[in-house]
């Protein structure tokens, strides 16, 4: 298999790394294959080191329209019930920052996939949509609980029921994404802001998403008392980090 034909490609830059999911001629439609290589970059990530960023994207025309149909009519079939479920949540565990890069459609399917990461930025024509109820179908890859914890649950609720597609700057307006970005200036601008979480302290980035992830669902007592009892506080790099702005 070449890298023009492997379903998604890593590639690893100073202190981050990018997942391209690539199946451009088929606009990135997820399927077993491409899903079963993104769980093994997910597994071989968990263990690396050195990496303070991760950013997920789509190859071509856009991150993706979502979930193969023509794969679902022929009846795929995953490892086991829930394997696309659990690789979107190791992906959502990792210790590292992960970035969802959106351009083009990012529908049903490919909607879970980027809700799977910390935060979604887009670009100006990134097109959004859960489409479940078009189809006779129901979420089971995380959507009916990540979406609305991103949205509020009436706004998940709208845009389930109506199946409507929505543009970057409704996505940006709902808390869906993050940041709107040219679309000229779309790779570099996510290449930059790769580099600003990458070079932040990777110790409190694996902290702080632990705490975040503890935190969820618990109420505000009980998570008070988990940060300052299981917070792993000062990281091995705090004395060079705050050396380096002194000497500033």
């Amino acid at each position: 298999m070449t890298q023009s034909t492997t379903p998604v490609l890593r590639e690893d830059f100073d202190g981050w790394t990018r997942l391209t999911l690539n199946r451009p001629e088929k606009l990135n439609s997820l399927n077993v294959e491409m899903f079963a290589l993104l769980r093994e970059h997910v597994e071989a990530l968990a263990d690396a080191s050195g990496i303070g960023c991760v950013v997920l994207q789509g190859a071509g025309k856009c991150f993706s329209a979502g979930h193969d149909l023509g794969g679902i009519a022929e009846g795929e079939a995953p490892p086991s019930r829930g394997w696309h479920s659990e690789t979107l949540r190791l992906l959502e565990k990792l210790p590292i920052p992960v970035v969802a890069a959106v351009h083009g459609h990012c529908y049903t399917g490919a909607l879970e996939v980027a809700l799977a990461a910390d935060f979604i930025v887009a670009s100006e024509n990134a097109r959004f949509g859960d489409t479940h109820a078009k189809f006779a179908l129901t979420p089971v890859w995380g959507m009916s609980v990540r979406l609305p914890r991103r949205v509020g649950i009436a706004t998940a609720k709208r845009l389930m029921f109506t199946a409507q597609m929505f543009g970057a700057d409704e996505a940006l307006r709902i808390g869906l994404a993050e940041q709107v970005f040219p679309d000229a200036e779309f790779g570099q601008e996510v290449g930059k802001l790769a580099s600003q979480i990458a070079d932040q302290s990777h110790f409190s980035h694996a902290a702080i998403k632990r705490l975040l992830d503890r935190a969820d669902g618990k109420t505000a007592d009980e998570a008070l008392v988990r940060e300052w009892m299981d917070g792993e506080g000062r990281g091995p790099d705090m004395h060079e980090r705050i050396r380096s702005v002194m000497k500033k």
